[in-house]
């Protein structure tokens, strides 16, 4: 635990001041603009290296380990970390300085790969209230952890990227209500890490933070890609044919 609360720590000290509601909380700008990125070594403590970590802004698309919706509503979502191993770990964080809304609302998903040994991959998510100095929702689990702390929504899956055993959550949309904190600087942080023994790897995906629930994104599946080239193809010969007569 004094590890967590050490890098927890770290990021707060780190993180920029803005005012009233996250910036881009739904990384719609394409970019990470609003938020602090960190990384460093993590080999059973976090050991911060100055750099800014393994994290990237994905599009709509499908994620390779896990087939998961790499985006939760809109057309981009925060990758924390990846699936590469050697001993890292990374975050995202961002402060307000005055929260407005009785509300907070967002998206995340962890993909964590089976260690087969003690220290696994892992990931936490934290809203911290700096004004009471109190986490208004803090949750963790590593790979061996997941399926109690997830229930049903922890599942599975051997990646034929790494030949491994990974597992990985469904989407999950956390509803805060947060009236006693309106006024307050708050903070959101997403920690995601490789295993302590350096071989295995671990991420999550952070969507949609703001003040109002955010509803799925429709990504095409890719029958339904395929069967719209199709009909596209057939319309450009329809119009050949016509043209040619």
């Amino acid at each position: 635990m004094k590890k967590v609360l050490f890098a927890t720590a770290l990021l707060l000290v780190a993180s920029p001041l803005l005012a009233d509601s996250f910036v881009n909380g739904g990384f719609e700008d394409g970019t990470f603009n609003g938020w602090v990125k960190d990384g460093g070594k993590y080999n059973g403590s976090y050991s911060p290296s100055g750099d800014q970590g393994k994290s990237a802004i994905v599009g709509l698309g499908t994620d390779p380990i896990s087939g998961l919706n790499t985006v939760y509503n809109g057309n981009y979502s925060a990758r924390v970390n990846n699936y590469d191993n050697g001993f890292h770990y990374s975050t995202i964080t961002q402060t307000v300085l005055n929260w407005t809304d009785p509300n907070i609302y967002f998206a995340y998903a962890a993909v964590l790969e089976d260690p087969g040994h003690p220290n696994a991959g892992h990931m936490r998510v934290t809203l911290y209230d700096n004004n009471t100095a109190t986490n208004l929702y803090d949750i963790y689990f590593d790979y061996y952890t997941a399926g109690t702390v997830m229930g049903g929504a922890w599942h599975t899956t051997h990646s034929a990227i790494t030949n491994t055993t990974w597992g990985y959550t469904d989407w999950q949309v956390v509803n805060l209500s947060v009236g006693a904190a309106v006024g307050h600087g708050l903070t959101l942080t997403l920690l995601a890490s490789d295993c302590g023994w350096g071989g295995h790897g671990g991420y999550a995906y952070l969507d949609g933070f703001g003040a109002a629930p955010p509803p799925p994104s429709a990504v095409p599946e890719p029958t339904t890609v395929l069967l719209f080239g199709a009909g596209l193809a057939g319309l450009a010969a329809f119009g050949r044919r016509r043209n040619e007569k």
